[in-house]
């Protein structure tokens, strides 16, 4: 899943991009307001994490210009103003939830599966696809019951195939999803790490859909 982060704070920055990463996310972090409205109209996230206290262009206005723009994605704002009336101009302005600094990781963490899982219209944390089941609080994978050890991009791929139930997704989709900006990517990565599922869950596990892309036969 692809995470836009706008921290102009580098030790907070640090710190959540290296939890986020750990966690399997492909994490973009920009530390100006200007940055992430650039980033936002030229690029697809699943999540925007956004501090409102930013140089240039502050949060709550780059939060604005998404809603003005139909831009839907899910907004978790970060930040130190704390007083009620901050918290509803922020949810009123089109935030999805409010996390007070200082924060623990496992906390923000926490809430960005809830968003997720809000978005992809799930009220069940547990993603049940006929003989596959992924928690995404564990990032535990069973197929008929048995666990599966997966890489972090295996896993992102997996994940992403099997939260919207019946989607066919591109081969571009799923690079989007599962890099970020400065990451270098195989002309064949997505393939490959297909390859691989099949490998580990069974052939027949996902379908190649010819000229469109790919789709988790459930």
């Amino acid at each position: 899943m692809r995470v836009l982060l706008v921290e102009d704070d580098e030790m907070i920055g640090e710190a959540v991009v290296d939890g986020l990463k750990s966690e399997g996310y492909a994490v973009d972090w920009v530390k100006d307001g200007g940055s992430a409205t650039i980033a936002l109209d030229t690029t697809s996230f699943g999540i925007v994490i956004l501090d409102l206290g930013l140089p240039g262009k502050d949060g709550l206005n780059v939060l604005k210009d998404m809603r003005r723009k139909k831009n839907h994605t899910p907004v978790l704002i970060t930040t130190a103003r704390d007083t009620v009336n901050d918290k509803i101009e922020g949810l009123d302005a089109g935030a999805d939830d409010y996390l007070i600094k200082p924060y623990d990781l496992d906390e923000l963490n926490a809430r960005v599966r809830a968003l997720l899982r809000r978005s992809a219209g799930r009220a069940d944390p547990i993603i049940e696809r006929g003989r596959l089941t992924i928690n995404p609080t564990t990032r535990e994978v069973l197929f008929d019951g048995q666990s599966i050890i997966l890489s972090s991009k295996e896993y992102a791929l997996l994940f992403a195939l099997a939260e919207r139930k019946g989607i066919v997704l591109s081969r571009a989709q799923l690079e989007e999803k599962l890099y970020n900006y400065d990451s270098l990517i195989g002309s064949n990565a997505i393939e490959v790490h297909i390859h691989h599922l099949r490998k580990k869950l069974s052939e027949d596990s996902i379908k190649t859909v010819r000229g469109v892309g790919y789709i988790l036969e459930t």
